[in-house]
C-alpha cells in the first residue's frame, strides 16, 4: 500500500507571488460582479433581458453569484474576522475553483451572446467588464499557493495529482456549537438546497440552465473542497431525525415554489424515478445483487394498477379504490419478484446479471404479445393501455387545482405531493432495514458471500428478501405512474433508450448517487432525469454523453456523489497511511526492521 508523504505541495501553477496573486483574484472578482449591473447585449432578442443597466438578470445573476464566492472565499484566506469558518478544509484550492467557475459561466454567457446574435459587436460594456475580471481572477487565481494537504508518495503525473485534488480535505474538528445552532445550520442547509432546485427546474430557457449548471457544479465543489461539506455532513449524521423531517419539509414546500404545470411534473417524476431507484439500491447496494432487468417490476405495478384503474381500455374492466389498486400494484410486484428470484438467486454475478436482463425483456415482449391475437387480451399490445382516469382519493380529485394556504396547486403538484408520501415510506423501509440485522447480513452478502454463509448466514433466503422488498417498492411506486402519464406502454420499460426510465438509467442513478446510501440514488436520479429534460436539443447525443459522463465518474470518483465510508475506503484504499518512514537517523539495520514491521 502506498505510504502518505508528510511534505506540503505549496507550488503555484503560475510564478506569482502569493500576496500579489490574491489581491488580483479579488479585483478581478470585484470587476466580474461590477459588471453584472451593466448592460451586456443591446437587444431583448437574447432569453433573459441583458440590456438593463442596475438590475441583473438571466446569466448575470449566475456570474454575480459566482464572483461573490469568489470573493468572500478570497477575503477569507485574508483572515478576514467572521469569515474563517467559510474554509476550514483550505483557502487557495476552493478560490481557484470558483475563481474557474466564474470564468467559465460568464465566458459561455459572452459565447452564447455572441452565437445567438451575430457576433461579439452586440455585446456591450458590461459584457467586457465581467469577462475580463472574470479572466483576471482565473490567471490569478491559479497563482496562488496550493493547499498544504499531505498527498500520496508515489503520486508523481498532473494527473494523479488533479485526481487526489478532487478529494475532499480533513476539516479540522469545530468548535462545539449549541445545539440550537446546529439545528439551524441545518435548516439553512436544507433552504438553500430548496432555492437552488427550484431555481434550476424554473429556468425558462436552453441557456440560463447550462449557466447554472456550470455556477453550481463548481460552487459545491469549491465548497466541497473548502470543508463546509464535511462539516454539514458530520451535523446530519449527529442530527439524523431533524435531517430527515428538514428534508421532507422542504420537498413539501417545491410544489409551492412552482407556478408552470410542467416543472411540477419534473418534480413529481424525478420522485417516481428516485423511489424506484431507491428500491434497487436494497438490491445493488445493499445486497450486492446486480439486476439489469429492475424496471420490469415498475412495469408490472404499473400494468397491475392500470388493470384495474377503470380505464374503458382495461380487458379486466374494474376500478379499485385508490388503496386497493396500491396493494394490487406492490403485490402483483412482490408475486413476480418471488417467482423469478426463487429458481435465479443461487446464480451469482455475471449469470445472475445475464438472468434478470433477459427477465427484462421477457416482460416487455410478452405484455407486448397479449393483444388478443399472439396471446390473450389483456394489454393491449404495443397500444398499451391508456385513458387511465385521475385518482379521486376520498373525495380529492388529483386531476383538479386546489387553493391551499393561499397557492393554486394543479394536478402535476398534487400527484408529486402524493408521490412524496410514497417516498417517505421506501425511504423510512430502506433506512430501517439497512440498519437492522437483516441489513447487516445484506452487507455481509455483498462483502463476501461464501464468509458470510460460513459464518451461519442464510444467503439464498437473505437474496430472495432483498429481491421481493426491491421488487415491491418499485411496484409501489408503478401504481402512480401509471395514473401520471395517463397511460403504460410496454416502449416505457426497456433495458436501455433515450427516455427514462428504463434499467441502465436506474442503475446509473444509484451509482452516481452512491450504492447503499440514503440520499445517493435520489440524488443520482434527480440528476439523471432533470438534465435530459431541460436540455431538449441534445436528445440525439444522450446516450453518447450519459456514456462519457459514466466514463469520467468512474474515473474520478467511482464511490458516487454520496458515499460511505466503507466505499471511500474500497476505492482510495492506495490513499491510505501504511508504515511510517523511518527517520534518516535511524540508520542500523534494526532500526530498518522495526520501520518496515
Amino acid at each position: 500500500m502506498i505510504r502518505m508523504t508528510t511534505n506540503h505541495t505549496t507550488t503555484p501553477l503560475l510564478p506569482i507571488p502569493p500576496a500579489a496573486a490574491r489581491i488580483a483574484t479579488l479585483t478581478g472578482a470585484a470587476l466580474a460582479l461590477a459588471g453584472t449591473f451593466l448592460a451586456w447585449t443591446w437587444t431583448k432578442e437574447f432569453p433573459g433581458d441583458l440590456t438593463v443597466t442596475g438590475y441583473p438578470g438571466g446569466l448575470q445573476v449566475l456570474t454575480l453569484i459566482s464572483a461573490a464566492l469568489t470573493l468572500l472565499l478570497t477575503l477569507s484566506g485574508y483572515g478576514v474576522r467572521g469569515l474563517g469558518w467559510l474554509t476550514p478544509g483550505g483557502t487557495n484550492s476552493p478560490v481557484r475553483l470558483l475563481a474557474l467557475g466564474t470564468l467559465g459561466t460568464t465566458g459561455y454567457a459572452i459565447g452564447a451572446i455572441s452565437y445567438a446574435l451575430g457576433g461579439i459587436v452586440n455585446l456591450e460594456p458590461g459584457a467586457w467588464v465581467s469577462g475580463i475580471g472574470a479572466l483576471i481572477a482565473a490567471i490569478a487565481a491559479l497563482g496562488l499557493p496550493a493547499d498544504q494537504t499531505p498527498t500520496p508518495a508515489g503520486t508523481t503525473t498532473t494527473w494523479e495529482r488533479f485526481r487526489h485534488s478532487l478529494r475532499a480535505p480533513s476539516a479540522p474538528r469545530a468548535k462545539a456549537l449549541p445545539d440550537w445552532a446546529e439545528i439551524l445550520i441545518i435548516v439553512i442547509a436544507f433552504g438553500i438546497g430548496l432555492y437552488v432546485f427550484s431555481y434550476g427546474i424554473d429556468t425558462d430557457y436552453t441557456e440560463l440552465f447550462i449557466g447554472f449548471l456550470i455556477t453550481t457544479g463548481f460552487a459545491f465543489t469549491a465548497l466541497h473542497r473548502a470543508g463546509l461539506v464535511s462539516r454539514l455532513t458530520a451535523l446530519t449524521a449527529k442530527h439524523r431525525n431533524i435531517t430527515l423531517t428538514a428534508a421532507l419539509v422542504a420537498a413539501v414546500c417545491f410544489p409551492f415554489t412552482q407556478q408552470k404545470e410542467e416543472y411540477a411534473l419534473i418534480g413529481a417524476n424525478i420522485l417516481i424515478f428516485g423511489t424506484v431507484a431507491l428500491g434497487l439500491n436494497v438490491v445493488v447496494g445493499l445486497a450486492g445483487l446486480l439486476d439489469l432487468g429492475y424496471v420490469a417490476f415498475l412495469g408490472v405495478g404499473a400494468y397491475a394498477a392500470a388493470l384495474v384503474s377503470g380505464s374503458t381500455m382495461s380487458a379486466i374492466g374494474v376500478e379499485f379504490p385508490f388503496w386497493a389498486a396500491v396493494l394490487t400494484g406492490a403485490a402483483a410486484s412482490l408475486v413476480f419478484g418471488v417467482l423469478i428470484g426463487a429458481p435465479t438467486l443461487r446464480l451469482r454475478g455475471d449469470y445472475l446479471a445475464i438472468v434478470t436482463l433477459g427477465f427484462g425483456e421477457i416482460f416487455r415482449l410478452t405484455v407486448n404479445n397479449l393483444n388478443g391475437n399472439s396471446g390473450p387480451d389483456l394489454t393491449n399490445g404495443s397500444q398499451g393501455i391508456p385513458s387511465i382516469p385521475d385518482l379521486d382519493f376520498f373525495g380529492f380529485d388529483f386531476g383538479t387545482k386546489h387553493d391551499i394556504l393561499g397557492f393554486s396547486l394543479g394536478r402535476s403538484a398534487n400527484y408529486y405531493l402524493l408521490m412524496l408520501l410514497f417516498t417517505a415510506v421506501v425511504v423510512l423501509v430502506f433506512r430501517r432495514s439497512g440498519e437492522s440485522r437483516i441489513g447487516r447480513a445484506w452487507v455481509a452478502i455483498r462483502e463476501d458471500e461464501t464468509a458470510a454463509t460460513a459464518m451461519g448466514i442464510n444467503s439464498f433466503r437473505l437474496k430472495l428478501l432483498a429481491f421481493a422488498l426491491g421488487a415491491t417498492l418499485a411496484g409501489l411506486a408503478g401504481t402512480v405512474q401509471a395514473h401520471v402519464n395517463y397511460t403504460v406502454t410496454p416502449e416505457q420499460y426497456q433495458f436501455a433508450g433515450s427516455v427514462p426510465p428504463n434499467s441502465a438509467f436506474l442503475l446509473a442513478a444509484v451509482i452516481l448517487g452512491g450504492m447503499g446510501t440514503l440520499s445517493g440514488p435520489l440524488i443520482g436520479a434527480a440528476l439523471l432525469y432533470l438534465i435530459p429534460a431541460k436540455l431538449q436539443f441534445m436528445q440525439d447525443y444522450q446516450l453518447f454523453l450519459f456514456g462519457v459522463a459514466l466514463i469520467l465518474l468512474m474515473r474520478l470518483r467511482p464511490e458516487g456523489l454520496v458515499a460511505d465510508r466503507r466505499k471511500q475506503l474500497e476505492f482510495h484504499e492506495t490513499d491510505q497511511p501504511d508504515v511510517p518512514e523511518p527517520r534518516q537517523s535511524d540508520t542500523t539495520g534494526a532500526g530498518i526492521a522495526k520501520a518496515g514491521a
